[in-house]
């Protein structure tokens, strides 16, 4: 099993949700609203003028539980659209040791 981490703008969270619903690889996911601390780029489509001023930006963290094999897929869909993930966040992918219900 795999994690797959992905922190984006907030603009982007109901389509973003919308997508995942509708893939079969995705059982289910979780959304936790953070707060993006950095370097921002002047350039960033979704960096307000609120987002300059108070030092922040308004991100949402998806986390996602996958079979090993569906990780690459599910990128490769998600980079190919207007949510791409290059375009509008950053992902990473961790190990899963163990996983159950409690």
């Amino acid at each position: 099993m795999k994690l797959l981490t992905l922190i984006i703008h907030t603009n982007v969270q109901q389509e973003l949700a919308d997508r995942l619903r509708n893939m079969e690889t995705v059982s289910g996911f979780t959304f936790s609203h953070v707060e993006g601390h950095g370097v921002q780029a002047e350039n960033d489509p979704f960096l307000s003028a609120r987002d300059k001023v108070v030092g922040y930006t308004p991100r949402v963290r998806v986390d996602i539980l996958l079979q090993d094999g569906d990780v690459d897929s599910l990128l490769e869909t998600l980079c190919g659209t207007r949510l791409g993930v290059a375009e509008h966040g950053i992902y990473w992918v961790t190990a899963v040791e163990q996983n159950g219900r409690l």
